[in-house]
């Protein structure tokens, strides 16, 4: 019967909000190991059910993890370099 509870709406909300609870509570124990937090997911995949919105800033932060970040993307090649610990850049013209 419990399970048929947590089905509904008010019923899996209620069971985000115990989890959201239990995670604060590993957290202030120090028991948690996770950095994460599982009731966060939980509350944004319920936030994406009813905005389309946030539906798709969720497919965007899930493809963004998937992109390759390379550290030259936009910049002419060996051309110039910035190098901010020393403060010194240097410009080649071709």
């Amino acid at each position: 019967m419990e399970f048929a509870v947590f089905m509904t709406l008010p019923g899996l909300v209620i069971l985000l909000v115990a989890i959201a609870f239990g995670d604060q509570v590993l957290r202030a124990t120090g028991r948690g190991r996770r950095r994460g937090q599982l009731s966060a997911t939980g509350f944004e995949q319920l936030h994406a059910t009813f905005s389309p919105g946030k539906q798709s800033e969720l497919k965007e932060r899930q493809s963004a993890l998937l992109l390759r970040d390379d550290e030259e993307d936009g910049a002419p090649p060996n051309r110039s370099t910035v190098d901010l610990g020393s403060g010194r850049a240097v410009i080649r013209l071709p």
